[in-house]
């Protein structure tokens, strides 16, 4: 099937989505074609199945020329000015009549480089410059959604890059949990992040939302194996027992909806993040997509309206040009199981949002799940336009 370009129109170059469905061997041809004439700084793809993203970056990189960046990552589906899909890549394409934009890998994740890192980074920013008077910076950050190693990387970023907003999401693999993927010009390594600099002519704007309040009762992690994200025990009981038990459900009964309508609740920042349940192990515990410590304080989180805010929010904004979203796969699972797909479509739609579901999601250091990390790229003169 051809691409379905959705242009963003107006009176400047604004930034473009593409989504490609049909014979993977044709994907990049299709997106080439459909971002061409916006001659593009950079170009994030999308895709539901990562084998192919190598040799999409890189077919992309080699057709658009030296002068664009394009970075890809495995996910757990996708969106374009709608509903989720599984079956289709989304790509986006940044002018560079508006945008500037540099990568760089961030490698071994399981090796504690962080000093590297934050090197690497730094070269990076002395290298990309101040942005030109106007302009808006902020980070995108990519990372191996099965590496267990978000937290430190994020905060290794947050680190280095001081005020920079950075925002970003963890590559997936659908429900399955097994191989995730990412690609940078035709580039790929396991185990690593992506992080992009980029500087935009348009005024940014972080749109940060979850839909979970905590309930009154609190639990304690007893015990734990935070580098591998499982807790054992909870309040001394065998961890998936007790969840189970406080949740009013079978143990047998656990899986991705009981885990998305009941996540447990840790305070950080000030706030109350998601840690969620990815499995039950073999042993009862619980397998989490967030690292959590022995002696953790936890409660559960009650599920308020999962699109009313979302779109309250995005609608104080005023209009954008494009809302770039990392959208959890496990708030993708509650919506769907509520029957409210049609409704996020709707709201993408209406406030043209693209981007792809993760296996969990960054902002401000921190990473965080089932929740909606995203960056409004904001028409020139709004009501809520803000540069950072």
């Amino acid at each position: 099937m051809a691409a379905n370009p959705q242009e963003l129109s107006g009176p400047r170059q604004r930034p473009q989505v593409v989504s490609v469905s049909g014979d993977v061997r044709r994907t990049a041809a299709e997106i080439r074609v459909a971002v061409g004439g916006v001659a593009p700084a950079l170009v994030l793809v999308f895709a539901p199945e990562g084998a192919a993203l190598p040799r999409i970056t890189g077919e992309l990189r080699e057709a658009l020329g030296p002068g664009a960046r394009v970075l890809g990552c495995s996910s757990a589906g996708g969106f374009a000015f709608g509903g989720y899909r599984d079956d289709r890549v989304v790509a986006v394409a940044f002018p560079a009549a508006g945008f500037r934009a540099e990568a760089i890998w961030l490698r071994d994740l399981r090796q504690h480089m962080a000093l590297d890192w934050i090197r690497a980074l730094r070269r990076l920013a002395e290298g990309f410059g101040a942005a030109a008077p106007g302009w808006s910076r902020f980070g995108l950050l990519m990372i191996d959604g099965l590496s267990r190693r978000e937290e430190v990387v994020a905060a290794t970023v947050d680190a280095a890059l001081g005020d920079l907003p950075v925002l970003g999401g963890s590559a997936g693999d659908g429900l399955r949990f097994d191989r995730t993927v990412l690609a940078l010009d035709g580039e790929s390594h396991g185990e690593s992040a992506i992080f992009c600099l980029v500087a935009s002519a348009f005024p940014v704007e972080e749109v940060i939302f979850d839909h979970f309040t905590p309930e009154s009762g609190r639990m304690v992690v007893t015990e734990a194996l935070p580098e591998e994200r499982v807790i054992l025990t909870i309040n001394a009981e065998p961890a998936a027992e007790e969840y189970a038990r406080l949740i009013g459900v079978a143990e047998a009964a656990l899986g991705p909806r009981a885990f998305a309508a009941h996540p447990l609740l840790t305070r950080q920042g000030g706030r109350h993040v998601v840690r969620a349940i990815q499995s039950v192990t073999p042993e009862r515990g619980l397998s989490l997509m967030s690292s959590v410590e022995t002696g953790t304080t936890m409660t559960l989180g009650r599920a308020e309206s999962m699109t009313e805010r979302l779109e309250a929010r995005m609608a104080e904004l005023g209009p954008a040009a494009l809302i770039l979203g990392f959208d959890c796969v496990l708030r993708r699972v509650a919506l769907e199981q509520a029957g409210l797909g049609p409704a996020v479509g709707r709201i993408y739609r209406q406030h043209r949002v693209a981007g792809f579901n993760t296996y969990g999601e960054q902002h401000g250091g921190l990473h965080v799940n089932q929740t909606f990390v995203g960056l409004a790229f904001l028409e020139p003169g709004g009501t809520h336009a803000a540069t950072h």
